[in-house]
């Protein structure tokens, strides 16, 4: 019993307990739902939602959001319990800090701005939104889902995924010599 509330107290878990997790995850949804794990349209819709709200416009009638359908649905709660979780998680870990915005790997390189690091932080989240609509799908939506379908396309983007990444650690991070 004591390994398993452990589970919940730990900083980190084991990849191989998070994967299996995912798994089991990814299979519960297209059991149950018949639709993969994805998140990225969430955000778009949320996107919409807003727009919808501050023009007072009928958003809907555009032609991407006659695609992607402006409803709360399942994704939504995905994207909720995403938020959830990781506040619980950090909570009953005792990780969970108020006020630290900057990481000690980016102050090492850019200094201790706040301001910096948020600022950076949202162009980031805004350009990562775009290429996951871009490329059709997001790290969840290909890396996960679509690569468990054996997908060529999400195959081909979890590849893109992992290179981009690793170069732009790099490029940031100064780490090519």
């Amino acid at each position: 019993m004591e390994t398993f509330t452990s589970v919940f107290t730990d900083t980190y878990w084991s990849p191989y307990v998070v994967g299996i997790g995912i798994g089991l995850l990814s299979w519960l949804s297209f059991l149950i739902s018949g639709k993969p794990i994805a998140t990225s349209t969430t955000f778009a819709r949320i996107g919409g939602k807003i727009e919808e709200a501050v023009t007072d416009d009928n958003t809907e009638r555009r032609s991407y959001y006659k695609k992607i359908k402006l409803k709360v649905n399942w994704q939504w709660m995905l994207v909720v319990g995403v938020v959830i979780g990781s506040f619980l998680s950090a909570i009953l870990s005792g990780n969970f800090q108020v006020g630290v915005w900057v990481p000690t790997l980016w102050a090492s390189s850019f200094g201790d701005s706040e301001v910096l690091r948020v600022l950076v932080a949202f162009a980031g989240g805004i350009i990562l939104g775009f290429g996951s609509r871009f490329a059709g799908g997001c790290t969840s939506g290909h890396g996960i889902s679509g690569t468990l379908q054996l997908a060529l396309s999400s195959w081909i983007s979890a590849i893109c995924f992992f290179i981009g990444g690793i170069i732009t650690a790099h490029i940031i991070y100064h780490l090519i010599a």
